[in-house]
């Protein structure tokens, strides 16, 4: 035995792997005090059942969810468990921090400096809830992480990087149509970075192919070339807190959809409220969506500056040093829920417990474990301030020599403010936004020098 060699733990920790494993292990632990806490999966009406339906059926649904989550949830299928559901995305949480600790190590930072850009997703309860439902949050936020991952793995990625990145952009768009525009973003900074013009070509044809696809089979049941049937009626509800027909002057067919005096406190809820105009029409709300656009855009080009200050607004709830509560049903998920919460009666729960798992039912504390994640505490302020922060560091680390930031500040400030403008604020909305945007962060610290590289520019330390 060599005595002059240091044991393996002293070499593993010299690495400066060693403080990140620590903070990996409690992670994990703390997903299974998760899994342990709570008797079932979350399930949400109607958002959880429209996707579980969705997976036994596979076709695109005519309202607001495409079906990329369902699709998941369709290789699922045969174990016939939301909370396997559940536990895969548990395991997707510990991947997207685990993606983001390698990465920035591969791009110089010290295991120090990298560890602290994946706290937020390993240990927010915010992230956790997500994973233990059955929504399609995780999923996005996942492929949009694993995109980022493959290209900055290396300095110019390569034709095959580009196309994974590509495909993981489409399917992360089928999931949350917001994820969409990331195509253009990621092709606009190849096109700086001076690319090859292959990796043009595989990036926009992996992107777009399965959109198109996608789009063509959404025809197939709708009758119209997209990914979805609530983009208008989305961007109506967005107007209606600013929208003057005196100053938009729409014609008579659009004039239905002007404000008639009913007020309900943010732009998501018009969607839902009964007696907004759009609601009054006969065959349902998204039956009018071409026609909610068309009067929603007219409303942006009149009143430009009303739009702007709106989103303006509602984005700036993000940083509020205590969280709003934005509408006020929804409360911002800070800590673990205790208690139980019995489903409500719908047929179509009945049909997904007999189509989907059996199983299916409100999900309840398990003691003595939801006990203990009930005294979990996690610091609010860091969903506002410190949030604020991030995105200061990531955005002047965009302005740098080599701007090594720019890609994931520019990706995490679109999905922070693109919901807003689409729709409204939330606080589930802006989490997409958040291991994007310290990824930006920690890169922007290494731009500014505060740190001393560990390896150089393309190995991993």
């Amino acid at each position: 035995m060599d005595q002059g060699r240091p044991s393996f733990p002293r070499r593993f920790f010299a690495t400066g792997h060693g403080v990140f494993a620590v903070v990996l292990a409690l992670a994990a632990a703390l997903r299974c005090l998760v899994m342990l806490g709570y008797d079932t999966a979350q399930l949400y009406w109607y958002d959880s059942f429209t996707y579980l339906d969705t997976a036994v059926h596979l076709q695109p649904g005519g309202a607001f969810h495409p079906a990329g989550y369902s699709f998941f949830l369709k290789l699922l299928l045969p174990f016939h468990s939301v909370e396997l559901v559940a536990g895969v995305q548990h395991v997707m949480g510990i991947g997207m921090g685990s993606m983001i600790y390698l990465v920035l190590r591969r791009r110089s930072l010290p295991g120090w400096g990298a560890t602290p850009a994946t706290l937020p997703v390993l240990f927010d309860p915010a992230f956790l809830r997500l994973e233990h439902a059955v929504l399609s949050d995780t999923q996005v936020i996942f492929l949009v992480v694993a995109a980022l991952t493959v290209l900055l793995w290396r300095t110019r990625p390569s034709v095959r990087a580009c196309a994974a990145v590509g495909l993981l952009l489409a399917l992360a768009g089928l999931t949350r149509t917001v994820a969409v525009p990331l195509l253009g973003l990621v092709l606009i900074h190849l096109i700086i970075q001076r690319a090859g013009r292959r990796q043009l070509i595989a990036l926009a044809l992996a992107g777009l192919l399965p959109l198109a696809g996608y789009a063509g089979w959404y025809q197939a049941h709708h009758g119209r070339f997209a990914l979805s049937g609530s983009d208008g009626v989305a961007l109506w509800a967005r107007t209606m807190t600013f929208a003057d027909c005196s100053v938009i002057k729409p014609p008579d067919e659009e004039a239905k959809l002007c404000p008639n005096g009913t007020v309900v406190d943010a732009a998501s809820e018009y969607v839902w409220a009964a007696d907004a105009s759009l609601n009054r029409l006969p065959g349902g709300r998204f039956a009018h969506n071409d026609l909610a656009r068309s009067f929603a855009l007219r409303a942006i080009a009149a009143q430009p500056l009303d739009y702007l200050g709106e989103v303006v607004h509602d984005t700036s709830l993000t940083f509020a040093w205590t969280p709003v509560r934005h509408p006020l049903r929804v409360s911002p998920a800070l800590t673990f829920p205790h208690g139980s919460w019995p489903l409500p009666a719908f047929p179509l729960i009945d049909k997904v417990r007999g189509e989907y798992d059996g199983g299916i039912r409100g999900m309840s504390s398990v003691e003595p474990y939801g006990s203990v994640l009930a005294a979990y505490a996690y610091p609010a302020v860091l969903h506002g301030p410190l949030f604020g922060i991030v995105l200061l560091l990531g955005g002047l680390g965009s302005i740098g020599r080599r701007r090594v930031a720019l890609l994931p500040w520019a990706a995490a400030v679109f999905l922070l403010v693109a919901p807003v403008a689409a729709l409204d604020f939330d606080h589930r909305y802006v989490l997409p936004a958040i291991p994007v945007a310290c990824v930006a962060a920690a890169l922007g610290v290494t731009e500014s020098r505060w740190v001393r590289p560990s390896a150089p520019p393309g190995r991993l330390a």
